[in-house]
């Protein structure tokens, strides 16, 4: 691909408001797009991020009234994203510990030279000193993985839309109380 094509790729993608509910995603395109999304870059490759499909009509019927962004996203789109954001993803959390031990497979324990280059990131260059702000800091992660998906998804010719327009405390009560989500560990985040 040229830069031409690169460039003639981004002015093609556009935000899809309505979906034609006789297409569908083949399971070869779905499998290539989480493929791309488990392989998005992350900060400090933490990746802390999960994504939850969505495909059940009566779920999408449920979050209609707490998703005012999403009305035309969940009729006919065949696949429905929920981004999920890591919280608590600090220099010293059990899941920073176990990405550090068996995904990069460094040692790594909270004094070690490279946990405390990640706790000065974390504190003192970013100020991530609140769950606020470590929520936030997990969700832009999830916001680069999607960007990365989008692309995919256009380059498949696959139309797609990003949406915000949602109350998140309602859509992570009924995503908890349907067994998706669990708010200790996970928050909305796209």
């Amino acid at each position: 691909m040229d830069r031409e094509q690169v460039v003639a790729l981004q002015h093609q993608r556009f935000a899809a408001k309505k979906y034609d509910p006789n297409r569908r995603i083949s399971q070869k395109d779905w499998e290539a797009l989480v493929e791309v999304g488990r392989l998005a870059p992350s900060s400090i490759g933490l990746e802390p991020w999960k994504m939850l499909l969505l495909k059940n009509e009566r779920m999408k019927e449920d979050l209609k009234p707490m998703a005012w962004g999403a009305l035309f996203g969940l009729e006919g789109a065949s696949h429905f994203v929920i981004y999920l954001a890591r919280k608590g993803v600090t220099y010293d959390s059990d899941y920073v510990k176990k990405v550090m031990h068996e995904v990069k497979k460094r040692d790594y324990d909270t004094n070690s030279r490279f946990a405390q280059i990640i706790k000065n990131f974390q504190e003192n260059d970013m100020k991530l000193n609140s769950e606020r702000s470590l929520f936030d800091w997990a969700s832009k992660q999830t916001y680069i993985q999607m960007a990365n998906m989008m692309m995919a998804v256009a380059m498949l010719g696959i139309d797609s839309c990003p949406i915000e327009g949602y109350d998140q405390e309602k859509v992570e009560a009924y995503l908890e109380e349907k067994g998706y989500l669990n708010t200790a560990e996970f928050g909305v985040s796209v």
